[in-house]
């Protein structure tokens, strides 16, 4: 058995936990949030703006886990990404383009290409908020 499936029959995997979400793509981010919630997370977000993201990592508020889009707005995500790795925050990628646009320095973060299975990338993210 999983420890998906063990953890379900006790409480949600996250329950207490707060993963944030930067995604510029609204039903994408939606989507993104039910699955985490589902999982018994609270959502930071979901936010479509690297300054956005950046103040709600500067609002005091405990940060989990973070789903980062490669290219918000035309704008690389490196900013948060560099923020959260710094606090040691588990994070994934997100992106519609191949790993190549990735900047060597995040080689390491998994990336989910879309379109993704939503649930998947949120169990992967879960596993990783549970082994910080």
């Amino acid at each position: 058995m999983s420890e998906f499936a063990a953890g379900s029959r006790e409480r949600p995997l996250l329950t207490g936990r707060r993963v944030l979400i930067v995604e510029d793509e609204y039903f994408l981010a939606d989507d993104m949030g039910s699955a985490f919630r589902s999982l018994g997370a609270d959502i930071a977000g979901p936010v479509g703006d690297i300054d956005d993201a950046i103040r709600m990592l500067h609002d005091g508020g405990v940060i989990d886990g973070a789903v980062l889009d490669v290219n918000i707005r035309k704008q690389m995500i490196y900013p948060v990404a560099r923020e959260l790795r710094a606090r040691g925050v588990p994070i994934v990628f997100t992106s519609g383009y191949d790993r190549i646009v990735i900047n060597n320095e995040f080689a390491d973060i998994a990336l989910w290409e879309k379109p993704l299975d939503h649930r998947a990338m949120a169990q992967s993210l879960a596993g990783m908020i549970l082994r910080a």
